[in-house]
């Protein structure tokens, strides 16, 4: 199973379109998002997937976000932090990562992947038993050129996607 993962949203409705054309290019039907999309008018980009979730430090309204995420697919998921299994026997855990300790924790509990956000830096480390990858960022503060990742939870193979790169 394939997955999209982005981040770091902040009502860049531009990189989000183009983020979730080259998922959709790839066939990916669930897409983690580690937070700050900031706004609920900026879920309903996200029609046509199975969301999960994790709510950013920029986040004015986040159970307004929960609602639009909800209303465009109940079967999505909004929390703070995420756990469980998109496939079976494959744990995961994502977060946006700026509550102090929060990150370290989950990359702590063993979880083969831990998601998060935040920094907008690209990251894909091996941390003991845990894979933890960062997407970086498709608004806000830009460290790095925008990009989204794709993961593949069976092999594990992951690759980041610079948006201008795409064609």
């Amino acid at each position: 199973m394939r997955i999209g993962i982005l981040s770091d949203t902040h009502n860049n409705t531009e990189n989000l379109q183009r983020a979730l054309t080259i998922f959709r290019h790839e066939g990916v039907e669930t897409l983690i998002h580690c937070g700050d999309m900031t706004r609920p008018e900026t879920a309903v980009h996200l029609t046509g997937f199975t969301l999960v979730y994790v709510h950013g430090n920029m986040d004015a309204n986040p159970i307004a976000i929960r609602r639009a995420l909800f209303a465009l697919n109940p079967s999505s998921v909004a929390a703070n932090t995420f756990t469980g299994e998109l496939i079976p026997g494959v744990r995961v855990a994502a977060t946006h990562s700026h509550i102090p300790g929060k990150l370290d924790s989950l990359i702590r509990d063993g979880y083969d992947y831990v998601f998060h956000g935040h920094t907008h830096r690209r990251r894909d480390e091996t941390i003991g038993q845990t894979r933890v990858i960062n997407p970086g960022a498709l608004g806000g503060a830009q460290h790095e050129p925008r990009s989204i990742c794709l993961l593949d939870l069976k092999t594990g193979q992951s690759e980041f996607i610079n948006l201008v790169d795409w064609a």
